[in-house]
Formats: C-alpha cells, sequence, structure tokens
C-alpha cells in the first residue's frame, strides 16, 4: 500500500511541475498520429494498419524528445 501511495504521489508531482509540457506534448502527440496517418495513406500509398502501426510508433519517440526540448528550452528561456 505504501509503494503505491508513494507511486501515485510521486507521478502528481511529477504532473504538478511539468503540467504545461505534459499537457502541450499530449495535443502535439495526438496531432501527429492524424498527419501521418493521413501523410503515409495517400502519399506512400499504404493500408490503414501500416499507416496506424507507423503513425503510433514514430510519433512516441518525437514526442518524448519534445518533451525533453520543451524542458530545456523553458529552462534556457523563461525570464
Amino acid at each position: 500500500m505504501e509503494i503505491t501511495k508513494g507511486i501515485f504521489q510521486a507521478s502528481h508531482n511529477i504532473y504538478k511541475n511539468n503540467k504545461g509540457s505534459i499537457i502541450r506534448t499530449i495535443v502535439y502527440t495526438i496531432g501527429h498520429f492524424a498527419i501521418a496517418i493521413t501523410v503515409l495513406m495517400l502519399v506512400a500509398d499504404v493500408s490503414f494498419r501500416v499507416a496506424l502501426t507507423d503513425a503510433i510508433v514514430e510519433p512516441i519517440a518525437n514526442s518524448i524528445w519534445y518533451f525533453i526540448l520543451d524542458k530545456w528550452w523553458t529552462s534556457k528561456f523563461t525570464k
């Protein structure tokens, strides 16, 4: 029970301290999913299943990169 409570508290603290970055990252990722699926199906003429797989895997990597970049950026340019 203590471990579970600690995990939830730690998660809450991470969210509280990074709320803006986390929300922007989620919005970016959802948009990227939709754009990637559409572009792959139209430009590369691949099936929905292939487009969906690529559209999920690649943006997850990008969203992690964006979160790191956003945290660095705000630490350097926040007044």
